[in-house]
């Protein structure tokens, strides 16, 4: 069997002996260590023993003598104030410390001496006076540190105020700048006042800890306090320096994505702008498709990223990320089908924001399309929004598309009688087409014959406009001049119609455009 080594075992003991011993604790300050029992007593019941002997001997005594004695029967020294024992030190507490039983004796002798006269000079009047004194000075002082750190705030925010007015002033910001100025300004003294309050927060923590300092018997958590407050900010701080490396990629990660996203809003404005031409994008689709690539790079951002937040390791946090990615799903359905619905909108482009459009029944000027929805402002000044999914799965009727370039046909139908020649029907409708303000004259008006029906004939008027978005006032204006045109030419509308029998009827024109002496027919009935 191997043996061995003595001497690094006994140097491991001694050393797990003075790491594992029980301390006595006065007034928050160690005394000493115990570092073995005594039958029937535990390490840490020898200790708190020992504590309260000492705290009992300082209440009794001014300033007694500390001494040791052997007692050779017990095979124990004593350490003894007078005639009161306070502890017994045996051989075990030597070997555990490592020392000879009468050299341990002395040394905490030594230390329970030291203690009683500083228990003695704590637990007077005037050293209660004295701290009590210290800790209302420091309160004071704290209280006026606030105030004076609140005067130094007011003076610098109106300084901050007064100043952000000159350079606005000076450099004539105006709109979106005005704006960005104000956010700096007020960001600027955001930070300020966080690092105040961190601060006062420090000192305050600083300040608790000094009152309890100052009187014995809470002076036990002024330590523990202190403990506290350095592993808990030591432990903050160490974690800073070790997420350092992780933080500043995520940092060149945004970095990168603003200013990469800086530069395609650029490029879309110079292409909406027609500044810039890339074959197959459109001016109005620039915006749309730099909203896509905007999406794609801020995922992209945030999937680099991901691993190097603080915590993104840890169980919980991928926890917290899938349960919002199910809610996410569940409550997105229509959201999605609406964002793929205007994707589809923007590259198919079936219209314009400005366009005269009609989606089912509803028929208005677009004035906005987003990914989500397109919204509508009919004639009434009515606004309306209408999902894109809505649109896609219905029929879109665009009046502007065709009106760019070769002009809206409006069209109109008039039933005129059999005793009407057409050809002076169809002049009469083209003179009032012609008369018409927002009809172009060039396409030339056109009128078909649509029907001829049991009392009357169709005759539908085609005409031009460039004017989509006005086309309701448009037909407004054209009824009217029909209506002028063929009361001057003694021409009876048939629409609707009014009897089949016609003899004996008064003729329907105003009477204005009637001939002068007119009298109605007789009815004639012939057998």
């Amino acid at each position: 069997m191997r043996s061995i080594p003595a001497l690094p075992v006994i140097l491991f003991c001694c050393l797990w002996a003075q790491q594992a011993g029980s301390p006595v604790v006065i007034d928050g300050t160690e005394v000493l260590r115990v570092y073995t029992g005594a039958a029937p007593f535990s390490a840490e019941e020898r200790a708190a023993d020992i504590r309260s002997r000492i705290e009992k001997i300082g209440d009794k005594f001014a300033r007694p003598a500390v001494s040791i004695k052997n007692l050779p029967s017990q095979n124990v020294t004593a350490v003894a104030a007078g005639s009161v024992y306070i502890m017994l030190v045996t051989n075990a507490d030597a070997e555990a410390a490592g020392v000879p039983r009468d050299e341990l004796a002395a040394r905490y002798s030594l230390a329970i001496q030291t203690a009683l006269e500083s228990y003695h000079n704590q637990h007077t009047v005037v050293s209660y006076l004295i701290a009590s004194a210290k800790t209302l000075l420091a309160w004071a002082a704290f209280f006026l540190l606030c105030w004076l750190i609140k005067r130094g705030l007011d003076w610098l925010s109106r300084h901050i105020a007064n100043w952000f007015q000159r350079e606005t002033k000076a450099r004539q910001v105006r709109g979106f700048g005005l704006i960005l100025w104000q956010r700096a300004s007020l960001l600027a003294l955001s930070l300020l006042k966080l690092l105040v309050v961190l601060f006062l927060l420090s000192q305050f923590s600083l300040l608790i800890s000094f009152s309890f300092s100052q009187f014995p018997q809470t002076a036990g958590i002024s330590t523990t306090l202190i403990d506290y407050l350095k592993s808990t900010f030591g432990g903050i701080g160490r974690s800073v320096v070790d997420y350092l490396p992780k933080g500043g990629f995520v940092v060149i990660v945004c970095v990168i994505s603003y200013y990469l996203l800086r530069l395609l809003m650029v490029v879309a404005r110079a292409i909406e702008h027609s500044d810039i031409t890339v074959p197959g994008l459109h001016p109005e689709m620039a915006l749309p498709t730099y909203q896509l690539v905007r999406i794609l790079v801020v995922v992209f951002a945030l999937v680099v990223s991901f691993p190097y937040l603080p915590g993104g390791q840890s169980e919980a946090f991928k926890g917290v990320s899938i349960f919002l990615g199910v809610l996410i799903s569940i409550g997105s359905g229509s959201s999605v089908g609406n964002v793929l619905a205007g994707i589809t909108l923007t590259y198919m482009r079936p219209y314009r924001v400005g366009d005269r459009v009609q989606f089912g029944d509803t028929i208005g000027d677009v004035l906005e399309k987003s990914l989500l929805v397109t919204r509508l402002r009919t004639i009434k000044n009515v606004e309306v929004v209408i999902p894109n999914s809505t649109i896609l799965g219905g029929m879109i009727q665009n009046f502007s598309a065709m009106a760019r370039n070769r002009g809206l046909i409006l069209h109109t139908t008039a039933t005129i009688g059999y005793d009407v020649p057409w050809r002076q029907v169809h002049e009469l409708l083209i003179r009032a087409a012609q008369n018409t303000e927002g009809i172009l004259l060039e396409p030339v008006p056109f009128v078909l014959q649509t029907a001829l029906n049991d009392f009357n004939i169709s005759y539908q008027l085609n005409a031009f406009t460039d004017r989509p978005n006005e086309f309701e006032f448009i037909y407004s204006r054209l009824h009217q001049n029909i209506q002028d045109s063929f009361n001057k030419a003694g021409v009876e509308i048939m629409s609707p119609n009014y009897l089949a029998l016609r003899d004996g009827n008064t003729v329907t024109t105003p009477e204005a455009d009637r001939p002068p002496h007119y009298q109605p027919p007789s009815f004639r009935v012939n057998p």
